[in-house]
């Protein structure tokens, strides 16, 4: 079995940064595509970023300029440095990864933007 542990959300200013790790455990044999999704409060699931095996960022245009993905493919992790935050980032944050050629999300991580 397979499992994405997210960590590193909370609360925090406008202004302010935060930065969400997760990592993948269990049988682990491939992983391609990682990334963040969010969900806001009464709103859809949407894209925050996402980034290749390779190093290739895609990032949603309202997270342009203040988000960083990374990743470490030898420790199967995930990062995303958040900054600038704004009250409208206020979400539940959710690590995706494709492992062993499956979906897989992690439980998601609380972020709240607020003075």
């Amino acid at each position: 079995q397979v499992q994405l542990v997210e960590s590193g959300g909370g609360l925090v200013q406008p202004g302010g940064s935060l930065r969400l790790s997760c990592t993948a455990s269990g049988t682990v044999f491939n992983i391609d595509d990682m990334g963040w999704y969010r969900r806001a409060p009464g709103k859809q699931r949407e894209l925050v970023a996402t980034i290749t095996t390779g190093g290739s960022p895609n990032y949603a245009d309202s997270v342009k300029g203040r988000f960083i993905i990374s990743r470490d493919n030898a420790k199967n992790t995930v990062a995303l440095q958040m900054n600038s935050l704004k009250p409208e980032d206020t979400a539940v944050y959710y690590c995706y990864a494709i492992i062993n050629f499956l979906d897989d999300w992690g439980q998601g991580t609380q972020v709240t933007v607020s003075s």
